[in-house]
């Protein structure tokens, strides 16, 4: 659907594009998507600020810079069943379901999942299927996956994951604790290719879910 491009939004596009992301319809979604949406009301005048936020539950909504980047990163091979693991906020979810055709998002935190569901469908994007469950383990029963994301640091790549991936699917993802490392790794028959993309910072992805 058409959707209002605020001023805000729009110079935080434009923000992105020089800083490097070159993916149009990244841009565009991140240009129409009200990310003050996706915060606390105190927090909301830092919308569009390029920076991470804090959302309870000692979680974040990521770097719009970060959420672009992983996005343009996960679309190069044009994926049409997408997983993300970490639901969060709901904002890299809201990006995500205006550029594939089917997304799936899992969440460890109960009300974090609910907020999230609720915003999604505030922005009118009913292409995407919420889960209350651990990200550690995927979404085995409606795998496999074109491509999978994952929003939070994983100490070392899961396993399950990889394991849902399509032939030449795609997972992006931070790994590491102290020194954290976004890869992109891409499966090819039973080997999977492991490139280094940049040095990051995220929440650590832990194994379990949480009411």
């Amino acid at each position: 659907m058409t959707r209002v491009v605020s001023t805000s939004a729009a110079n935080l596009a434009k923000k992105l594009y020089e800083a490097g992301i070159r993916h149009q319809g990244v841009l565009q979604a991140i240009s129409q998507t009200p990310r003050e949406l996706f915060l606390d009301n105190a927090l909301a005048h830092k919308a569009y600020e390029n920076t991470a936020l804090p959302i309870g539950q000692g979680q974040t909504i990521s770097q719009p810079y970060i959420v672009a980047r992983m996005t343009e990163l996960l679309l190069q091979t044009q994926p049409k069943k997408v997983l993300e693991v970490g639901t969060g906020s709901g904002y890299q979810a809201a990006i995500l379901a205006q550029l594939v055709p089917e997304l799936y998002t899992i969440e460890r935190i109960k009300g974090l999942q609910i907020q999230a569901r609720q915003r999604l469908k505030r922005l009118d994007l009913h292409n995407v299927t919420f889960k209350y469950a651990d990200g550690w383990l995927g979404w085995p029963n409606r795998s496999p996956f074109d491509a999978i994301m994952v929003t939070a640091a994983a100490e070392t790549v899961p396993e399950a994951l990889l394991a849902q991936l399509t032939e030449g699917g795609v997972l992006v993802l931070p790994v590491g604790e102290e020194t954290q490392q976004l890869l992109r790794i891409t499966r090819q028959g039973d080997r999977f290719r492991s490139e280094v993309i940049e040095m990051v910072k995220f929440v650590p992805l832990i194994q379990g879910a949480l009411a």
